[in-house]
């Protein structure tokens, strides 16, 4: 029977990094804009993993990382919030969330 294996600090930083990575490829692949949003939440989220891990494994940063993780969260919140109202104008006026439509967008 193998020992169990301890939880590090690489290995929470190695999930941050790859859902910042997943994020980064959704952000720049996707052309419908609710799935440029769950992009930009996995991002977030990966930041806060490396915050929070930070945190717990470094002495010097007590409560800094569950600090600025708050902070991320409150901003994603407001971001969602501003993001949705902006997509739900732009299906009225376009009926369709593709971002390629909004050629009255470009300047």
């Amino acid at each position: 029977m193998n020992p169990p294996v301890e939880i590090g600090l690489t290995h929470y930083l190695s999930l941050g990094a790859v859902m910042f990575v997943c994020g980064a490829v959704c952000m720049a692949t996707k052309r419908n804009a609710i799935g440029i949003l769950m992009g930009v939440e996995l991002v977030l989220n990966g930041a806060n993993i490396n915050f929070v891990a930070f945190a717990a494994f470094n002495p010097a940063f007590d409560i800094e990382g569950q600090v600025f993780a708050l902070f991320v969260i409150v901003l994603a919140a407001a971001e969602a919030a501003v993001a949705l109202a902006i997509v739900l104008n732009f299906y009225n006026n376009h009926m369709t969330v593709d971002v390629d439509t909004a050629e009255e967008l470009k300047g």
